[in-house]
């Protein structure tokens, strides 16, 4: 049998999710008034944020000594051919209020290309799972994008960012609702990707979004067969870039309604 370095990998991140996952639960505020502290506008960091990207960082350097790591607290703190990326709560905003749409992000990627990924949302008992050239899946079932091709049938979601100027965001809600689609804002940026990755929405867009937000996404997107902006291409591997992703059948209306490649 041939060694598979990206299979063996993609199983012991599962393991290591689950586990980052289930601290992140315990750790979670109970429902009410935002618990943590600011990084900026509507930025929040918990206390959970450190203790989930610590425990992924340790156990990945005990697994896979010689593999990079990069998570979104500490930044970039190995190299490796290998690099694992993550984000130990993506959805803060909704942890912090002790709501339940958030996940754990763990991409993999071999030099600048995204090869597996592991999202996992304890609180919704969902864990999204690829790699690349065997598929992708939700708790173990195969997922595809979704098949639609009428934008007046098509849900769409959009990020929002302090970052970004309302008049942007709002001339690109404007554009996906002139297409005559439903549009959405859940607060988490990759399982609003992965619902584009099994079909439960038909595109997502956010204007401004890291590497760690969505590198495990990416694997995800690609064996679903979305369509998918060249977020790496555009500068999302050393800061923030823009990401557009869609089922195959609205891409390209999508894409010029927003002005964004794909």
């Amino acid at each position: 049998m041939t060694f598979d370095p990206i299979a063996v990998r993609l199983e012991a991140a599962r393991s290591v999710v689950r586990d980052a996952a289930q601290l992140a639960l315990s750790l979670r505020p109970a429902p009410g008034g935002p618990s943590g502290t600011l990084k900026g506008r509507q930025d929040y960091l918990t206390e959970a944020d450190g203790a989930v990207e610590a425990l992924v960082s340790r156990r990945i350097q005990e697994l896979f000594p010689e593999d990079g790591f990069q998570g979104e607290e500490n930044g970039t703190t190995r190299q490796g051919r290998f690099r694992w990326v993550v984000d130990p709560i993506d959805g803060t905003s909704n942890y912090a209020r002790g709501r339940d749409r958030w996940c754990v992000s763990l991409g993999l990627l071999e030099g600048d290309e995204p090869v597996a990924g592991v999202i996992e949302a304890p609180a919704l008992g969902e864990v999204f799972t690829a790699s690349k050239g065997k598929g992708a899946f939700l708790n173990g079932k195969p997922i595809k994008a979704s098949p639609i091709t009428n934008t007046q049938e098509a849900m769409i979601e959009m990020g929002w960012s302090s970052r970004v100027p309302a008049e942007t965001f709002n001339e690109k809600i404007a554009a996906i609702m002139a297409l005559g689609a439903m549009p959405r804002s859940g607060g988490s940026g990759a399982l609003a990707l992965a619902d584009v990755a099994c079909g439960r929405s038909d595109g997502y867009l956010e204007i401004v979004i890291q590497l760690w937000d969505v590198a495990a996404a990416l694997a995800i997107l690609a064996e679903s067969g979305a369509a998918v902006s060249p977020f790496l291409q555009t500068g999302g591997l050393t800061g923030g870039a823009t990401i557009l992703a869609a089922a195959p059948g609205v891409a390209k209306d999508l894409s010029a309604a927003v002005n964004v490649e794909i």
